[in-house]
């Protein structure tokens, strides 16, 4: 097909067609006078001409330029048309130069939709964009690329101005989408004003962004946003150019503001929540010769409706908080930065300071406020640090790892609380749950709950992963080396509920020797996991773990190993796993890394779990979980059959010896106790109170001998149990002294029954004196004689009874 352009002169219009960068000529134009790759027809002339392929738009680019002067004569303001007409399908350009003084100020008005900045080397979704150059004396300066559909409503420019509008060969657009209109002087590089009518977000960027804007330049946005709408700045990428003079700076001009304009550096928070339409002028500076640098800005808008509860302030009390930080953010932060486009939450700490993340410190008191459709998108993320410098001091508290009330007070779910506990040398850190316990999240018995703590050891040099644990479960205490990092992660919102129950607890305590160390009091019904840190890579190198079981008295705890190796090799050194009771001569049971580690076995008593590292081979680490159950201890049956036959055996015994003692009895007549009139009944060891000396006195006499002394042989013959001591009577020949014997040894002594009305207890009597004792024998035969004696001398007490025996022969 054949394509005719006719260019009238008056209209200064040139159409070029040429290749396309970087495309080999394969394709031709021609025309009756000549084939070649490239056209330029100039205003005035009507060419005709052909391609010499079917599919031209491949090889060929056009660009259309016309040129109008404001300079010499007068311009041709309103619409501007895309001429001329019906030319071929090719990617094309149309470029309108504008040549104006700058003393007059032009403007460019965008017909619906308007546009939208983008950044050098974005495409717009329908291939369709305008570039937009301002030309000030010979220095051009390049004000954006924009696509379709946007905010941008117009812009006016100081001097001329080159449009470039960019359509492919398939675009249907047959207008170009402005009008240009003549204005006084804007006194300023350009004004760039976008209509926001609803809620939405918009990216601008200041002239010539990336690169510098230009030296002590002024430019304004004009933003129209109805009084009912709240806007936000924001600024996301700026740098500062070497000022000699003046300061760059941003000056917002806001309706009803009492301090118009505002003055901000770009360094700044820069103003939110805005009720309505303002301006904001960005100033350059006087920039260093030598070293210029460069001033450049890119920026966002959000506009959105004011919430219900925009009035609605929540306190903040971090008073008394210390060494505390609480940051409010969007989800993900920092790693995911959400899109500009998406909807925006904003916390204010003020009515004008507000932001997608906010920073609260110790020490203050804060009354921040929300701009958000849906606080759940919000989250909550804290830090703590605890460090012991004076461990005399340090030992005596104790400090509770719970998250602070000012902070579960907000409408935010809490995402993270860190605790960073910085001990020194020779001070380790103890980590105690008195009433929950902590549950060890492993693969075979994991977390359900609405929180979890992730403990972290760390040094310099190494980092040990001790492991993620949730409440509710068998370890009461952790103790470390190092300084610790404790992660609290909450899942849902189940933690407002359960955050009122927790009872985690750190102190300072004196160094231990194994890198961490677990003391587990388990539940008796359930059973119980343990892993070593760092899991699943491994023990560092010549790490030593412990932990601490406690078995209930009444309990027998099952230990067993869940697989049987270590399965490591090591390159320097041994690994071990060391076992050991808490009894008296219990064996301690070592495995080393190339043993089979014990089967399942019984402890009775409280044990000790002890892992040891070596340095492994590569590609292997030390990984060990063992589990721990409980059982009621069992008798054996055997045991309690033995335990009955035993009680028979004594009942027999018992009943034998009864009946020898009854036959006995039966035999003898009952033993009657003598009563000597001449022994002192003072207490011993009173001196003075006896009326008689030892040597006139008889009260080392005794009357009666008891049969285990007398008859101690028959009973050894009768029972075969040790016969006891038989005393051999012998007179008292030595000499006496003032006070009484003691009394005989408590084998030989009855039992003593007081009244009940009796004041004052008895005094102990000890076994003092050593001297020895004379006993009175009966003769065979006499018992009744006394017996009767007894009754005939039942009322007379003057004589002594054995004074009146030995006048009557009884005594030998």
């Amino acid at each position: 097909a054949s394509f005719t352009i006719s260019l009238r002169k008056v209209d200064n219009t040139t159409v070029m067609i040429k290749l396309r960068p970087g495309v080999s000529p394969s394709c031709y134009i021609g025309t009756k006078s000549v084939i070649t790759s490239e056209l330029n027809i100039k205003p005035g002339e009507n060419v005709t001409f052909t391609f010499t392929c079917s599919t031209p738009e491949k090889y060929f680019v056009m660009e259309i330029q016309k040129n109008i002067d404001c300079v010499s004569g007068p311009c041709p303001f309103g619409d501007v048309h895309l001429y001329p007409l019906q030319l071929p399908r090719l990617n094309r350009t149309y470029i309108w130069d504008v040549k104006a003084s700058t003393k007059a100020g032009l403007e460019l008005k965008f017909s619906a939709p308007w546009l939208r900045q983008i950044e050098p080397g974005e495409t717009c979704p329908d291939f369709i964009s305008y570039n937009i150059n301002s030309c000030i004396d010979k220095a051009t300066v390049n004000i954006g690329t924009f696509c379709r559909n946007g905010s941008v409503s117009r812009i006016k420019l100081l001097g001329g101005v080159v449009m470039s509008l960019h359509l492919p060969w398939d675009s249907p657009l047959t207008t170009s989408g402005f009008n240009i209109a003549n204005r006084a002087s804007i006194k300023r590089l350009c004004i760039i004003e976008s209509t926001l009518k609803g809620e939405s977000s918009i990216t601008l960027m200041s002239p010539n962004y990336p690169l510098g804007f230009p030296e002590d330049e002024l430019m304004t946005w004009q933003f129209l946003i109805p009084s009912s709408m709240r806007a936000s700045v924001f600024f996301h990428n700026y740098s500062l150019s070497n000022c000699e003079r003046k300061e760059e700076r941003v000056e917002y001009y806001i309706p009803g503001s009492l301090s118009n304009p505002e003055v901000f550096k770009l360094s700044d928070s820069q103003p939110a929540n805005i009720a309505g339409s303002f301006n904001m002028s960005l100033q350059g500076c006087d920039q260093d010769a030598q070293n210029p640098g460069i001033l450049r800005l890119l920026f966002q808008v959000i506009v959105q409706h004011p919430q219900l509860d925009e009035n609605v302030t929540h306190l903040v009390d971090l008073s008394k908080e210390r060494n505390v930080t609480v940051t409010i953010h969007f989800g993900g932060w920092p790693v995911y930065i959400p899109p500009m486009s998406e909807p925006i939450c904003l916390i204010c700490k003020d009515p004008r300071t507000c932001g997608r993340v906010l920073t609260l410190v110790s020490g203050t008191v804060y009354r921040i406020s929300f701009l958000c459709k849906d606080l759940s998108r919000l989250r909550i993320t804290a830090e703590k640090s605890i460090s012991c410098v004076d461990f005399w001091w340090c030992q005596r508290k104790i400090y509770s790892l719970s998250v602070p009330k000012a902070i579960m007070q907000l409408p935010i779910q809490l995402h993270k609380f860190i605790w960073k506990l910085l001990a020194p040398n020779l001070i380790n850190i103890e980590i105690t749950s008195p009433s929950l316990k902590l549950q060890q999240h492993v693969q075979e018995h994991r977390c359900n709950t609405s929180y979890s703590y992730s403990i972290v050891s760390a040094t310099p040099e190494t980092e040990l992963n001790v492991g993620v644990f949730c409440p509710g479960g068998s370890i009461e205490k952790i103790q470390m080396r190092n300084n610790i990092t404790i992660s609290l992660e909450t899942f849902g919102k189940g933690f407002i509920n359960e955050s009122n129950s927790q009872d985690l607890k750190m102190s300072f305590v004196p160094h231990i020797k194994d890198e961490c160390t677990f003391t587990v009091s388990p539940n008796p019904k359930a059973k119980v996991y343990l892993q070593t840190p760092n899991w699943p890579y491994g023990l560092p190198p010549y790490v030593s773990i412990s932990w601490y079981v406690m078995v209930p008295s009444k309990q027998i705890a099952r230990l067993g190993f869940s697989k049987d190796r270590m399965g490591i090799a090591c390159e320097t050194g041994r690994a071990f796993v060391n076992i050991k009771e808490e009894a008296l001569g219990a064996e301690e049971i070592v495995r080393r890394e190339d043993e089979l580690l014990p089967d399942p076995r019984n402890m009775y008593h409280n044990f000790w779990v002890n892992v040891s590292n070596c340095k492994p081979v590569d590609r292997t680490q030390l990984t060990l979980q063992f589990w721990v159950t409980f059982a009621d201890k069992q008798i054996d049956l055997g045991i309690i059959l033995g335990m009955v036959a035993g009680a028979g055996v004594l009942v027999a015994i018992g009943l034998t010896v009864c009946c020898v003692k009854k036959k006995k009895k039966k035999t003898q007549n009952p033993l009657v106790g003598v009563y000597n009139a001449n022994v002192n009944t003072q207490l011993p060891g009173k001196k003075g109170l006896f009326t008689k000396e030892r040597q006139n006195s008889e009260s080392h006499v005794y009357a009666v001998i008891d049969d285990a002394v007398v008859y101690g042989h028959l009973l050894k013959e009768s029972n075969g149990s040790i016969a006891p001591e038989v005393d051999v009577y012998r007179p008292f020949d030595g000499p006496m002294g003032s006070l009484p014997p003691s009394p005989p040894p408590f084998s030989f002594r009855k039992d003593i029954k007081f009244s009940s009305n009796t004041e004052e207890e008895p005094p102990a009597l000890t076994d003092t004196d050593h001297d020895n004792y004379t006993f009175a024998h009966q003769k065979s035969g006499q018992l009744e004689d006394i017996g009767d004696a007894n009754e005939k001398d039942k009322g007379d007490t003057s004589m002594p009874l054995l004074e009146s025996k030995e006048q009557d022969g009884i005594v030998e």
